[in-house]
């Protein structure tokens, strides 16, 4: 086991925690896209694609925003 692999593991988890956390507060009615998410994990220095963000939603079981989208 290399130590650079867990550390990049370690990295996933806490971005996907970061994902998570931001999907569980939005505003209901108006759900995060996954650019918005992208653009939030980037000023937090977290530089990350949309495609990455949308990656890790999909292996959280989490659906897009207009499919969490509450009337």
């Amino acid at each position: 086991s290399f130590p650079t692999r867990r550390s990049s593991d370690l990295a996933v988890t806490i971005i996907k925690k970061k994902i998570k956390n931001m999907i569980d507060k939005e505003n209901k009615k108006k759900p995060l896209s996954d650019q918005v998410i992208c653009d939030n994990l980037n000023s937090e220095k977290i530089n990350i694609s949309r495609r990455t963000v949308a990656k890790y939603r999909e292996e959280l079981g989490i659906q897009s925003s207009s499919k969490r989208k509450r009337i």
